[in-house]
């Protein structure tokens, strides 16, 4: 398996987006701040909050920091798939976890704090959702648009190879797309370019 390829993969690409997403949030020391019920143990706690942290905020400035990370954590499947479906499919997907479990766990350990607050951490995660998948298009088609020019260019230089290296018998007009030294279909001997220019005294 080449080295690319195993980056490629779905699950390495999942571990590589949740380790920079856990970087981000261990050297910033954000927390999202939950008001659990009375019932919910320490140990719960510790795992709900740990969740949280990846998806949840409350103001401007949990907003631009949670959209912040999330959006370098976008880019990381944008430029090693260079393909728009799997690139927002995987942001999605790692976008899908912590959600699912930061939601499923306040519905079944802190229910009194996820029937007053569901609504509007589920818009929040909606729009950081949104966010994400424009991020994944609009990056790809950009990157689609560069790589399409620098196809397109390349293409035009080795035109112009190709165009510079094709010969053309003086004798019998017989032409090629190299530069021979004899033409083939008369055996006359085809003189270089530099010396057709100059002329032999």
């Amino acid at each position: 398996m080449k080295l690319i390829d195993f980056f490629r993969s779905k699950i390495i690409l999942f571990i590589i987006q949740f380790l920079i997403l856990s970087l981000f949030l261990f050297y910033s020391g954000y927390q999202f701040s939950i008001t659990f019920d009375s019932t919910v143990t320490v140990s719960q706690k510790r795992i709900i909050q740990f969740i949280a942290n990846y998806v949840l905020f409350d103001n401007l400035a949990g907003m631009s920091f949670i959209f912040f990370i999330w959006f370098i954590t976008s880019l990381i499947p944008v430029f090693f798939y260079n393909n728009l479906k799997k690139a927002y499919s995987m942001n999605l997907m790692t976008f899908f976890f912590p959600n699912f479990f930061a939601y499923a766990f306040l519905y079944k350990i802190s229910r009194n704090y996820f029937n007053s607050n569901f609504l509007h951490h589920f818009l929040h995660s909606l729009l950081l959702g949104m966010l994400i998948v424009m991020i994944s298009i609009g990056i790809s088609l950009i990157l689609k648009n560069i790589m399409k020019v620098k196809t397109e260019e390349q293409i035009e230089n080795l035109n112009i190879i190709v165009n510079r290296i094709k010969s053309k018998c003086p004798n019998c007009g017989k032409e090629f797309n190299s530069t021979p030294l004899y033409c083939y279909n008369c055996n006359s001997k085809l003189l270089p370019k530099t010396e057709e220019n100059v002329g032999i005294k």
